[in-house]
């Protein structure tokens, strides 16, 4: 497939790719800025005029690299995503369902302070631009190292590893599964592993 993934920032003008430095330091100035702002008040209610001032830059630079605030807060998100494909493939030989990999709790843990911005973009059952990203993202690295290890229905049990800790995810930040961080890596982490085993031949 192409084109640009929905919540992903526009195409860099000539000149400002993505490996350019300065491209770079000015997306992290805007990507703490919104953290930083969104830790005050609601995504909903934060402008892009206040946020290019926090930032300390133009409203037109801001426009150079996102479409839209919803752009910029997914692209700020991005990290929990790749923190959490990561987490969960942490492991080496048989993964042991009774212990999670080491990274998944300080996953769940280094959620709170931004809870609020993440529940904006990744809506109950896993849905919205995040959840999106996140079950995208999980997907193809499950897919890609289940097939590399030889193992049967690579594409079925990726799509439900994806799935199950999308929506665990969202729902536990919603409020909806009630528990601590060190539990729900734990039972997650068991369910993962459990449809990892599930005989589909």
């Amino acid at each position: 497939m192409t084109g640009t993934p929905p919540g992903a920032p526009p195409p860099s003008a000539p000149g400002k790719g993505a490996g350019d430095p300065r491209t770079a330091r000015t997306r992290a100035r805007l990507r703490q800025a919104l953290l930083d702002e969104c830790a005050e008040r609601p995504l909903e209610e934060v402008g892009v005029a206040a946020l290019v001032r926090r930032a300390g830059l133009g409203r037109a630079t801001f426009y150079l690299h996102y479409q839209d605030l919803q752009a910029l807060a997914v692209d700020a998100c991005a990290e929990v995503v790749r923190d959490a494909v990561d987490a969960l493939h942490a492991w080496r030989g048989a993964p042991d369902p009774r212990v999670p990999p080491p990274p998944l709790v300080p996953f769940f843990t280094a959620l709170t302070p931004h809870a609020a911005l993440y529940r904006t973009l990744l809506r109950p059952g896993g849905g919205g631009p995040l959840g999106e990203l996140l079950h995208r993202e999980l997907r193809e690295r499950s897919r890609a190292e289940r097939a590399l290890a030889g193992a049967p229905a690579p594409e079925l049990i990726a799509s439900a590893v994806a799935a199950t800790f999308t929506g665990v995810l969202a729902d536990w930040l919603h409020g909806l599964i009630e528990d601590s961080p060190e539990s729900i890596a734990t039972r997650v982490w068991r369910l993962l592993v459990a449809l990892h085993r599930l005989p589909v031949g």
